[in-house]
């Protein structure tokens, strides 16, 4: 809830209505609204859809204020009888000055933080630690984009002390309407990489844009050692306004680091020569970095170092991301553990309800919030929040419930701590439940997800969906405006899970949805996807099904067109096709020369549709074959173009995959068809680097055995120490999927930050590697395939392609879902 501003005095004219209202809230979604006295809706358009459309919705519950397009229709406006609105070229535009008001009517401190990596860590555990001594707003999960800023800064209200505040670009000329809105004090540069760098003409220019955050900060703190970072800073800012910290003589603060247990200590010398020590639980040279930020800017806003370290001492190596993960008697957890406020709590409901893959409850654990204000008015927007997202049961921990448990359902179980509720975890008798597990640090909720989740199997495949959204979204950028997209889920959406990955291609904006096989889309049916669903290679038909679930099956013969313009004939209902052209895979598909039977068929086929017309390109991920995709290209042109002049259809025509995307996009037609490029597999190897991996396989380490030089390893005896070393046993083999080809040093795994061969035969539940040297321990974590070692490295060196391994991972691999 924002602080109280007039909407006549923000919007100086309205295009309708005049009355002197004070705003307090501002909703984009009509779903979200939980009453519409003093909110404000602000219309957006989506990818698919139009803002306006929600607008009678926002309207019926209550809602009297609107900021609308311009090209709202006539008949909307009319229908808003009662309602204040503003019309504007640029909702958005109104959004982030509406933002901006609210931000400079709070007289508390601002810090704005961006940088290519860790801006979420940092603004996280910034944040945590401010809380030992402030009442501190913080951006909701990863909120850092034009939208995410303008609601980030209208959560501010005049009861925080201190906002903390991310910032995220991916292109020139966007972060000055985020500098316009966040106008930090104290600016945090948390280091420059590589990231979007397609968009800028370099790394210098990258920088620049960056900064426009941080023309006005009184401070501004970054890392010495970054030395193209340091270098335009130092060139570009007065050097009161820079706060430097380095691990090496030269910063204002030196931050250097010991190994200290199982963690590090952190050994600082400020500019005064004063001394500190911190010690942290981090090991790993990026949580490091993070921490070291953290600490500068926390000195920087004149907290002490024991304070500091207090707050220090609450951190963990926690994922910032929602995670959905396999549970106990066959039950989904969504693991939220690390953190708790309302805005997170909104964002973590509504990944809940995107997740129709269980047929039991819908269940909140939920701790009490700590620094929260009125303490009445946020038990009632839980209590709103859980009957708008149909919570079935809810659990409250915390004494901090006390005197308002009659908020809640009759049904609600509250207790005193989490330890309570552990002991007490087995009279919930869960089944089949989808479980939201959310707490305040201090709660240590990990315990409960310890508890509930099923550990038959300690190998893992992570599907990180933020790296889904951002291959989706360079996909679409290459193709014209109105372009549709299809998106293959087929064999278990490549092996990363059907059900779980439809579900969020629908909720960001996917036009189709595609699968190998007629039983894949009922599945897919029965768990919530209400997109358009191609079926490649629907074997014989069932009419019924087909149309009973609204699939539509591929037709790429002309026997099959016959049996199913025959089968219709005594069937209500129209069934939507999409024809398959063979225009030189020489797979499936009609060629040139059954096409005037084909059109004879269809034209007295009244209750056939044509939904689509495709083809497939044989060579599109090869620039040797060129010329024949642009032969099969003008093939399909040729005779889909015949079919539609003859039948009157108006069909969507769609031709390219990933690959196709990258080298023909002007070939788009009405459609793509997006697949292994989704999950960062560039086949053309012609912009990989632009990709981001969305899947990740680990395991752990069982054992660590230490060996003799010339000792044998495994069946057959086919591994053999060169020299005294030590060898790790990983529960992995190839009955999860890890192919045995990868034997005897083929593959290498990351353990500890280093590459570790493979060394005998894989097995069929585990295999071992060489970890001489690197310190390896029983349960470390060990990265099959990732960022590194890539999968598309280690297809090539087994003579296969990344499509084998991944569709080859095994079903007693838990997938685990990951979202900032």
């Amino acid at each position: 809830m924002m602080q109280a501003i007039n909407f006549l005095q923000f919007a100086s004219k309205l295009t309708k209505g005049s009355d002197d209202i004070i705003l307090l809230d501002v909703v984009i979604d009509s779903r979200k609204i939980q009453s519409g006295s003093k909110m404000l809706f602000v219309a957006l358009n989506g990818s698919r859809y139009s803002g306006w459309e929600f607008a009678e919705d926002a309207y019926s519950k209550g809602v009297r204020n609107f900021i609308l397009p311009e090209d709202c229709p006539d008949p909307i406006l009319k229908s808003l009888e009662q309602a204040n609105i503003l019309l504007s070229p640029s909702p958005l535009r109104e959004l982030q000055k509406l933002a901006q008001l609210n931000r400079e009517n709070f007289a508390g401190p601002v810090i704005g933080i961006t940088g290519s990596n860790g801006k979420t860590i940092v603004k996280e555990w910034l944040a945590q630690v401010l809380s030992s001594k402030y009442h501190v707003w913080k951006s909701p999960k990863s909120y850092n984009s034009q939208i995410g800023v303008a609601l980030s800064s209208l959560g501010i209200s005049q009861q925080h002390q201190v906002a903390v505040l991310e910032a995220g670009i991916s292109a020139p000329n966007e972060m000055n309407a985020l500098a316009q809105i966040i106008q930090p004090q104290l600016g945090i540069f948390t280091n420059i990489g590589s990231a979007h760098d397609e968009y800028f003409l370099d790394s210098t220019a990258k920088i620049r844009e960056k900064c426009l955050l941080f023309k006005n900060v009184k401070y501004l703190i970054y890392r010495k050692n970054q030395s193209l970072l340091s270098q335009y800073l130092e060139k570009n800012f007065d050097p009161s306004v820079l706060v430097s910290w380095s691990d090496e003589p030269g910063g204002d603060y030196v931050l250097s680091i010991k190994p200290y247990n199982n963690g590090s200590k952190i050994f600082l010398i400020g500019n005064d020569f004063q001394t500190h020590t911190f010690i942290t639980p981090f090991k790993d040279q990026a949580s490091l970095e993070n921490v070291r930020h953290v600490i500068t800017a926390a000195l920087s806003l004149g907290m002490k170092p024991d304070v500091i370290q207090q707050g220090l001492g609450l951190l963990l190596a926690v994922d910032m991301r929602l995670t959905l993960k396999s549970g106990i008697n066959g039950s989904k957890l969504i693991d939220d553990s690390y953190n708790n406020d309302l805005a997170g709590l909104e964002i973590a409901l509504e990944f809940m309800s995107q997740q129709i893959t269980t047929t039991g409850r819908k269940i909140l654990i939920l701790s009490e919030m700590q620094q929260v204000g009125n303490e009445k008015a946020v038990f009632q927007k839980i209590a709103w929040l859980l009957e708008h997202y149909e919570i079935d049961l809810f659990i409250g921990v915390g004494k901090g419930y006390l005197g308002f448990q009659s908020l809640f359902t009759p049904e609600s179980i509250f207790y005193d701590s989490t330890e309570v509720l552990l002991k007490s975890l087995d009279t919930l008798s869960l089944s089949n439940d989808l479980i939201l597990i959310k707490g305040a640090r201090a709660f240590q909720f990990e315990n409960i997800v310890q508890k509930l989740e099923a550990l038959a199997h300690e190998t893992i495949l992570e599907i990180n969906l933020n790296a889904l959204r951002h291959n989706f979204i360079h996909y679409r950028q290459k193709l014209k405006p109105g372009t549709k997209m299809m998106v293959m889920v087929k064999a278990f959406a490549y092996g990363g899970g059907a059900a779980e990955i439809g579900n969020y291609l629908q909720e960001i904006g996917a036009d189709y949805l595609s699968v190998a096989y007629t039983d894949e889309g009922v599945f897919l049916r029965n768990n919530g996807i209400t997109l358009p669903i191609m079926v490649m290679n629907p074997g014989s038909y069932h009419l019924d099904l087909l149309l009973d679930k609204a699939l539509e099956p591929v037709v790429y013969n002309l026997d099959q067109l016959k049996s199913l313009a025959d089968g219709l004939k005594d069937i209500t209902g129209m069934l939507s096709v999409h024809l398959e052209l063979d225009t030189g895979m020489r797979r499936l598909g009609m060629s040139e020369n059954d096409l005037d039977e084909a059109i004879k068929i269809l034209q007295q086929a009244e209750n056939l549709k044509i939904s689509g017309i495709f083809t497939h390109l044989a060579g599109a991920d090869e620039a040797v074959h060129e010329s024949f995709s642009l032969q099969q290209l003008a093939s399909f042109e040729r005779s889909s173009s015949k079919i539609i002049q003859k039948t009157g259809c108006q069909p969507i025509r769609h031709c390219l995959n990933s690959a196709g995307i990258i080298r023909y996009p002007k070939y788009s037609f009405d459609m793509v068809r997006l697949g292994i490029g989704l999950y960062g597999i560039e086949v053309n190897q012609l912009e990989q680097d632009k990709l981001q991996p969305a899947m990740t396989l680990k395991t752990v380490v069982s054992q660590v055995k230490k060996l003799k030089k010339g000792e044998t390893i495994g069946y057959g005896r086919k591994g053999e120490m060169a020299n005294e070393g030590e060898v790790a046993t990983l529960a992995i083999g190839y009955a999860d999927g890890y192919d045995r080809r990868f034997s005897n040093g083929k593959a290498k795994v990351l353990i500890k930050g280093q590459m570790a061969p493979i060394i005998g035969n894989v097995c069929m539940d585990m295999c071992m590697v060489d970890v001489t040297g690197l310190q390896v321990t029983e349960g470390d974590v060990a990265i099959l395939f990732g960022n590194k070692p890539s999968i598309i490295e280690l297809a090539a060196n087994i003579g296969t392609i990344p499509y084998e391994l991944l569709t080859g991972i095994g079903p007693r691999v838990k997938r685990q879902y990951i979202l900032d």
